[in-house]
């Protein structure tokens, strides 16, 4: 019996029921056409479900610094937000936030909020960690509030051999676990509301996803082939669409996905510019982004920046270590071993090293597990819930597989295989310091990464990090 052999028998075995669900069929509030009114009555079991201790995201100790980050707006005349309770706001949706425990507004929430409810189309560009999916979805889902029965398609009859869904709102992002993520905050977010959110991704199963479309779908979050592929088989339709949503809308366009993004904006039925609202957020502001929003966007729309286009955040410590290829693990595990118990995010520049480096600790006793693409999606669901309740709090991931991920509590994200470009480095010591919390990135440098060396330097001075000697001569 080989490693992985040994670690799925033995590691997955013991996981919870939960884990051996597709996360697409994840319980959600289903409206009863008996209820009254536009609000059903409370589910206790699903709200501790949803809203429980274990979904809580604590905001850090550092989350009054928010209120001195830098947020600029063009153009002009928007008046942010200082709480959730005098925003514009469904009672509905406010109920939906003090369960949800979100207590003050982050920079990206206060501007996003008023933009969205004043109907404009919105390009955000806010640093990783800053609130970005609650900043669409609130706004979104409190404007629907109240109107699906007007707006959204009938329900499909359960004896209907064939059916077509036309969500209300659909929202495009680069992987499964970001989309993944997005429908979890939609089941909060829409909880006793009329509105039924599904999410749908390549690498799993269509039936179950088609399943679970077939009971109604009014939000929806999906990866690009995957709606295509729904599309052209006739299951979808995009016609009554109110808000297209692109997130991470850079991480997209690198990883090829602008001909499938651009087929469904621009090629399949979706409701033209006029008739519906148009939001791209990401993290980074290249100019293939740029193009995309010219395309996308009402020649109007609000450009909203928090913090450095392309930052980090300050409340970050960022470590630069050199080590030569071949003493990696030895200092890994040096690392590891200092540290307190905690989530560690670790990443690696290929799937053969996240499943080598994965064996090599798992080895020698360390809790460990791991994502990268070649593995199922049921593995990488498996995985991610492991990491998430603590059972395996060391993961370790390829920056393709990670992208997008927001799990709280990661204290330490380490760079084993440093990358070459600095938009990336922002975006994986990013899965660290969420929402206000402080965290630790250390990055494994040596003659290799020399390519990266110039902006990292930059990086490390713009956020008053210590610079090592060994790169000080990068220093301008």
């Amino acid at each position: 019996m080989n490693n992985n052999q040994r670690k799925s028998g033995s590691r997955r075995s013991s996981n919870h029921d939960q884990n051996r669900q597709w996360a697409a069929l994840r319980r959600r509030y289903d409206w009863n056409d008996s209820y009254d009114g536009t609000v059903a009555p409370r589910d206790l079991e699903l709200e501790n479900d949803l809203f429980g201790e274990e979904n809580h995201i604590h905001t850090g100790i550092n989350f009054d610094k928010y209120a001195n980050i830098k947020v600029t707006v063009k153009p002009g005349c928007i008046t942010p937000i200082s709480s959730f309770d005098v925003a514009s706001l469904d009672p509905l949706m406010k109920d939906i936030i003090r369960l949800a425990r979100y207590s003050i507004p982050t920079p990206v929430q206060r501007y996003s909020i008023p933009i969205i409810t004043e109907g404009r189309d919105l390009m955000a560009c806010a640093q990783t960690g800053s609130g970005k999916t609650a900043a669409f979805l609130i706004p979104i889902l409190s404007k629907l509030f109240g109107k699906a029965k007007i707006l959204a398609a009938p329900r499909p009859r359960p004896d209907a051999r064939r059916f077509k869904v036309e969500p209300l709102v659909l929202i495009l992002g680069p992987t499964r676990e970001l989309v993944t993520q997005i429908f979890d905050e939609c089941r909060r977010f829409t909880y006793r509301s009329m509105l039924r959110p599904c999410v749908v991704y390549g690498g799993a199963e269509i039936i179950p996803q088609k399943n679970e479309l077939a009971k109604g779908c009014d939000i929806l979050s999906a990866t690009p082939g995957r709606i295509i592929d729904l599309f052209e088989r006739g299951f979808i339709s995009l016609r009554r669409v109110k808000y297209l949503v692109l997130d991470e809308a850079d991480r997209m366009l690198d990883l090829g996905f602008e001909p499938k993004i651009r087929n469904i904006v621009q090629k399949s039925d979706l409701c033209d510019e006029g008739t519906r609202q148009t939001l791209m957020y990401s993290a980074t502001f290249p100019k293939p982004v740029r193009k995309l929003a010219k395309d996308f966007l009402s020649k109007d729309y609000a450009f909203l920046t928090v913090g450095r286009v392309g930052g980090t955040t300050s409340d970050i410590t960022q470590k630069v270590i050199y080590v030569k290829e071949q003493n990696k693990r030895d200092c890994l595990v040096e690392l590891l071993l200092k540290q307190p118990p905690s989530r560690t995010l670790i990443f690696v520049e290929t799937k053969r090293g996240a499943d080598s480096l994965d064996n090599f600790l798992y080895n020698r006793d360390f809790p460990t597990t791991s994502i990268h693409g070649d593995r199922s999606q049921r593995e990488r669901e498996d995985a991610l819930i492991s990491f998430k309740s603590g059972r395996s709090p060391i993961l370790i991931a390829t920056a393709v597989a990670a992208r997008g991920l927001d799990i709280k509590d990661v204290m330490h994200v380490v760079n084993y295989d440093l990358c070459n470009q600095i938009d990336e480095y922002v975006h994986r010591i990013g899965r660290t310091a969420r929402v206000g919390n402080q965290g630790l990135a250390t990055s494994f440098y040596n003659e290799r990464n020399s390519i990266i060396a110039y902006d990292l330097v930059k990086i490390l001075i713009e956020y008053n990090q210590k610079v090592p000697d060994f790169l000080k001569h990068y220093m301008d």
